[in-house]
């Protein structure tokens, strides 16, 4: 590969084609500089760069063999003393010694390898083996190949329910939206767009990208791929997880310093005891016999096998709480980590936007119950009085409303819920559910004229039909987009004219309590409104009908378990890349922070440029929100917070979390999250809940407690063996033991 320059840039020659930042690139120059038109690259053209750039494929992980579990339960320093001194035996002829010893490793070494040979072949099963598959134009030609025979250059087309199958550069972007919360952390669709961005845009606010992985929510779009495999910004935090050094755990940091002492002991003794028995005469050969006994009874030959059950039972109890472990050592290390730093989206919450609150015109509450997109909960008065028949007439035709101006999918089918669209939309649809509203029915009876799709610079949406003898028109939006449209407002009085200020009150309000606030209007269309019912001229005197409030909330049993891992010891910490307003609502809620000071975004910290100084650690310590968090800063923080002291567990399923997952003390990833999250943790959660990380933390210190009751028992009678034959050599009588 060759440096090269293209006006101020410095950009990576790759064989054929020129790496630049792509979000910066105009459509033209795409094209040229990807060597492609807009009718796509022709079947010559695209076989070459296949053998040139391989495979649209990240590199993965392979599972271990047998042979390679197997040897892995020789890691220890205990067994090396062990195997040493099997060895010694060998060479002094004492094959019965010997062949005791090799029983007692192999033993240990079975039992250790089926366990976490069960526990790799359960995160195995976990992995999603589904295809997919793409559409490009090729030659002027729309066909669907495999992913994997993607190359850069090609055009690819993406559309509603749709897996992006590369990295793309945006030329066209119909109202499209798109989920990357598994690369950036944040809950919210990306809306796209397809304008040059300056160089310095993050990763997160690239709208004119779509990136390998992401889940195309609504609408379509077309683009470019600019890379593939390792290349995309998936591959490039895979290959980095290879150079992030794991922490040891804690338990093979115990261990070692344990055997250390344990060999320095075992020589002074054995020296001292060769020496004393060779200044009495005492024939070599048995001399080593007699050094291999003190050595064999100095160190605690059971305990590699006590410890082995102990975990190895301890792992069969975490796996039926939905909990598992791929290595032995990870039981205890969970046991023992003194903060869980967590990912929010999917794990201390459910990853799906929930209407929550509705405030009324003249600022009434009224909460909504249930989560997730279901029909499960109703509304109810915040002060806790009943819906009168008005109020409740009011919220019908508010939800009536929110499912008319709708582009998602809700459905019942075989007692599963299933949905499609945009997260807020759905939530809309399940609001309408909970008022035993069918949407669409409802569309279907409006009789609809026509839609204005929402886009990020229009920031509302608006759907005409026909009602009854008269054309209306529903309108749903960001507060500051539908304010200007309104001139009314409903009221338990009737219509009175719209309080602007009091609406946007209402509305900020709702935001600093971490709410994403919609607004919905609507009301008849203006005359001669038949030709072009949306025409903007007559979207006017609209009425007010009321905010709605959503939030992605919580999993039911988390706030118990942030209590609980309170109670134990554990001090839990958010790091999110979501809003810091919403990740601290919810961390409020969740009683993990109590005011905005505890709160740091990664912006913060890069500005302040204090990650190595005392005051940053300093600060560490009381922060337990970490917002808008990148995967470098993600790293950064855990590194810091084992650097004061604290034994981390890190959780997530995204791939922006894998090189913090890797980093920690112990990553625990969860089981609907990406592969490279999971290849990279050394626990895996398989139902997604952050009260099962705190199950796996109850049972990893029953399995340290049973680890260390084992120890000291062992230690006590091999220090007691040491005493006796210490006390029979001074006393000139033939040595108790053998080393068997």
């Amino acid at each position: 590969m060759d440096i090269i320059r293209e006006g101020n840039q410095e950009a990576l020659r790759i064989p054929g084609i020129t790496e630049v930042p792509w979000h910066t690139s105009a459509e033209a120059d795409t094209y040229r500089r990807l060597r492609s038109t807009p009718q796509g690259l022709s079947p010559v053209q695209a076989e070459e760069r296949l053998r040139e750039f391989g495979s649209n494929i990240l590199p993965g992980k392979r599972p271990p063999t047998v042979l390679q579990v197997m040897l892995h339960q020789f890691k220890s320093p205990l067994i090396y003393i062990l195997l040493v001194a099997a060895l010694v035996a060998i060479a002094m002829g004492d094959t019965k010694d010997a062949l005791f010893i090799f029983t007692v490793l192999l033993l240990n070494a079975s039992i250790g390898a089926v366990q976490e040979w069960r526990a790799e072949q359960s995160a195995q099963a976990l992995q999603n083996l589904l295809k997919i598959r793409s559409r490009v134009r090729r030659e002027g030609e729309t066909q669907t190949i495999p992913a994997e025979d993607l190359v850069p250059g090609d055009v690819v087309l993406i559309e509603s329910g749709d897996k992006v199958p590369a990295d793309v550069r945006l030329l066209q972007a119909t109202n499209l939206a798109i989920d990357e919360a598994f690369l950036t952390g944040e809950s919210l669709p990306a809306q796209k767009r397809t304008e040059v961005l300056p160089e310095d845009t993050t990763v997160a606010d690239r709208s004119n990208m779509a990136f390998a992985g992401a889940t195309v929510l609504t609408r379509r779009g077309l683009g470019l791929v600019v890379a593939t495999g390792v290349r995309t910004e998936v591959g490039r935090i895979a290959r980095s997880i290879a150079e992030v050094e794991s922490a040891r755990p804690p338990l093979l940091v115990r261990m070692d310093r344990f055997s250390h002492q344990i060999g320095i002991g075992v020589l002074v003794f054995s020296v001292l005891l060769g020496a004393l028995l060779t200044t009495r005469g005492v024939p070599v050969q048995e001399v080593f016999l007699v050094m291999i006994a003190m050595a064999v009874s100095a160190i605690p030959e059971g305990l590699p096998v006590a410890m082995t059950v102990a975990l190895s039972l301890a792992t069969s109890r975490m796996a039926r709480r939905k909990v598992i472990a791929r290595r032995l050592v990870a039981v205890e290390s969970l046991g023992s980590c003194t903060l869980i730093a967590s990912d929010k989206t999917g794990t201390l919450t459910v990853n799906q936007q929930t209407v929550k609150s509705i405030v009324l015109s003249e600022g009434l509450r009224v909460t909504v119950g249930g989560q997730g997109y279901n029909d499960e909960g109703r509304p109810g008065r915040e002060d806790g009085e009943p819906l009168d028949g008005a109020l409740r007439v009011r919220l019908t035709s508010l939800a009536k409303s929110g499912a008319l101006c709708n582009e998602g999918t809700l459905v019942k089918k075989n007692g599963a819920w299933r949905h499609s669209g945009d997260s807020m939309d759905v939530a809309l649809l399940a609001l309408a559910r909970k008022m035993d509203i069918d949407p669409e029915a409802e569309r279907t009876a409006a009789a609809i004229l026509g839609e204005i799709p929402f886009e990020s610079d229009r920031r509302y949406a608006a759907t005409a039909y026909r009602g009854g003898e008269t054309l209306r028109v529903v309108m749903k939006g960001a507060v500051e987009a539908v304010a200007p449209f309104c001139s009314r407002m409903q009221t338990a009085s009737g219509k009175l004219p719209l309080d602007a200020d009091r609406i946007l009150r209402q509305a900020a309000e709702m935001a600093e309590n971490g709410y994403r606030v919609l607004a919905i209007a609507e009301g008849p269309l203006g005359e001669n409104a038949a030709v072009d019912p949306l025409d903007p001229l007559h979207l006017r005197d609209l009425t007010h009908l009321g905010l709605i409030g959503f939030m992605d909330p919580l999993r039911p049993q988390a706030k118990d378990a942030v209590a609980q891992a309170r109670r134990a010891g554990v001090k839990v910490v958010m790091i999110t890349g979501d809003h810091p307003a919403t990740a601290f609502a919810i961390a409020r809620e969740l009683g993990i922070a109590h005011s905005a000071d505890q709160v740091l975004t990664g912006t913060e910290v890069d500005v302040c440029n204090l990650y190595d100084t005392p005051e940053f650690h300093e600060r560490l310590k009381a922060v337990r929100v970490f917002a808008r968090v990148a995967p470098a800063q993600k790293l950064c923080i855990v590194d810091h917070l084992m650097e004061v002291g604290e034994f981390v567990a890190v959780t997530g399923d995204g791939v922006n979390d894998a090189p913090a997952l890797n980093r920690a003390n112990i990553g625990v990833a969860m089981g609907s999250g990406t592969e490279v999250a999971k290849d990279a943790a050394q626990i895996i959660v398989t139902d997604d809940d952050f009260s099962s990380i705190v199950s796996g933390i109850e049972e990893g210190r029953y399995a340290y407690a049973n680890v260390r009751k084992v120890t000291l028992f062992l230690i006590a009678t091999g220090f007691a063996q040491l005493v006796l034959i210490g006390a029979t050599v001074l006393l000139g009588m033939p040595v108790p033991f053998l080393a068997a």
